[in-house]
């Protein structure tokens, strides 16, 4: 079984040695925003739609739970997910929360070189260590209450096995371990002003190490069997990469979903400045990733915002699609800027349409939203590729990878073939490869993605539109220089306001 804690759906999945799917359950739960920039979620809501998705999906199926050889969720990176000392949910803030925005700006001014050089990441809004310590300066009665600082799927596999636990992955992804090491670190701690969040930090284990098994209280909540393995699981980039065929050194991830993931496999970490983050998930295992929250989220909302506003279509994502296939790419077309969730660049930065005219529609608007969100993947793998690590094909997974537009734009704009996985559950299916390395049906990660993952289809570049992509992206980069200023002074606004 493969879990998929997103950033308000939870899938559960059981998967047969061939990776085929068996049955599927999903339920979309709830964000709350207390006040503006503030997301966060009730932690008791994911356990109980946990429960509900794992019991549906063994019924959904119609087998004896005993059959399943284990359990490991994947889920998203960084936010905060705190237990109290009783082992209680405390708080549960998720990955678009851009509370510490400030905070990760100051951080990145008096210690981003001296935090790089530990743990191969610079500050930002909601990378977990800057949260905890936002907690800690803000919210001071919340950080004396905490007992252990968590990840998103790591109070999942909690409530299954009572443990407190979390796997390299998801810390090195979040920041909280040295590099390449993948060891907390009191030095580490000491920069970002946590030196006495040490005891709060859970037991870390591999990614495919029996974290462990399912207790009696799950079992009747669940309807697992009690004594089943549970794995310590992934931060879900690095399982949907793995889910969609992708693990070699040299290998590329591009993942359209709520953030722009663009990842390069490879046996060492790749050392620079301008790198968002690596993730280590085991010895010589290491992932090279460039990420914001600037994907398909984008879309969400304008569907959301725009489409779904009473009831109007029946196939929302649909209907975006079939406007941006209407229009024929020119360069009079608009820009957008896929910033609705912030930027790595700068938390000040916010998104935007430029360039309207009288004579564009919908089609265009959707259009510049689609190739906003292109050009902000493209952006990351040059930093990529600045860095060292570079590739010559990719496989694209995340929702984005379901539009009948999107994948030809992505292999059009940059240059390369762009694969899809059979799979559509990357990230559920990712985890449940880990399980079948650490039950030993498979003895590594490449017996079991070459049995598990297949490919499904190939976009090949057009020659025809790589200068208009040249082009527009040019623009784009330019356009982004242009409103650096406004958004500064905006920002400076809204924070004097707030104090």
């Amino acid at each position: 079984m493969g879990l998929d804690a997103g950033n308000t759906v939870i899938k559960a999945l059981l998967f047969d040695l061939q990776g085929r799917p068996v049955a599927m359950q999903a339920l979309d739960g709830q964000s709350t925003i207390p006040q503006p920039g503030h997301v966060e979620r009730d932690l008791n809501e994911l356990w109980v739609n946990a429960r509900q998705v794992i019991t549906s999906c063994i019924d959904t199926a119609d087998i004896d739970a005993a059959d399943i050889i284990g359990v490991g969720c994947a889920g998203h990176g960084n936010g905060l997910y705190l237990l109290d000392k009783a082992g209680e949910a405390l708080l549960g803030i998720q990955f678009l929360d851009t509370r510490a925005a400030g905070l990760a700006e100051e951080f990145s001014d008096a210690e981003g070189d001296a935090l790089h050089s530990l743990c191969l990441q610079k500050p930002w809004p909601s990378q977990t260590p800057v949260l905890l310590a936002w907690i800690k300066r803000h919210r001071p009665e919340i950080y004396a209450q905490t007992g252990t600082v968590m990840l998103c799927k790591d109070f999942i596999t909690y409530k299954l096995t009572g443990e407190r636990i979390s796997d390299i992955s998801d810390m090195s992804g979040c920041g909280l371990t040295r590099m390449p090491d993948c060891t907390y670190d009191d030095g580490l701690l000491a920069v970002y002003g946590l030196s006495d969040a040490s005891e709060m930090l859970p037991r870390l284990i591999d990614p495919v190490e029996i974290a462990g098994t399912v207790s009696a209280e799950a079992a009747v909540a669940t309807g697992l069997v009690a004594g089943t393995p549970v794995i310590g699981g992934f931060f879900d980039v690095v399982s949907s990469a793995m889910g969609s065929g992708v693990v070699r050194a040299g290998e590329a991830s591009i993942i359209a979903g709520t953030w722009s993931i663009n990842q390069v496999f490879s046996d060492a970490p790749a050392v620079n400045d301008d790198l968002f983050m690596v993730s280590g998930f085991g010895s010589k295992r290491f992932v090279n990733i460039e990420s914001s929250a600037t994907s398909a989220a984008n879309l969400e909302w304008y569907v959301r915002e725009f489409v779904e506003r009473g009831a109007h279509h029946d196939d929302p994502f649909g209907y975006c699609n079939a406007k941006v296939a209407e229009v024929q790419p020119v360069a009079d077309d608009p820009f957008f800027h896929p910033f609705l969730y912030g930027s790595g660049q700068r938390a000040s930065f916010r998104g935007g349409f430029y360039g309207v005219a009288g004579w564009h529609g919908e089609g265009h608007m959707l259009r510049a939203l689609f190739e906003g969100v292109l050009f902000e993947h493209r952006r990351h793998i040059e930093v990529l590729k600045a860095a060292g690590v570079s590739f010559d094909q990719a496989v694209l997974s995340g929702g984005g990878s379901r539009s009948p537009v999107w994948p030809q734009m992505f292999a059009d704009c940059l240059g390369v073939p762009i694969y899809l996985a059979e799979a559509q559950e990357t990230g559920a299916l990712g985890a449940a490869i880990g399980v079948s390395v650490a039950t030993g049906a498979y003895g590594s990660y490449e017996e079991a993605i070459g049995q598990m993952t297949r490919r499904k289809s190939e976009f090949l570049p057009n020659s025809a539109m790589q200068s208009h992509y040249d082009l527009r992206y040019t623009q784009y980069l330019a356009l982004i220089e242009a409103m650096r200023g406004f958004w500064e002074t905006s920002q400076n606004s809204i924070e004097r306001q707030q104090r």
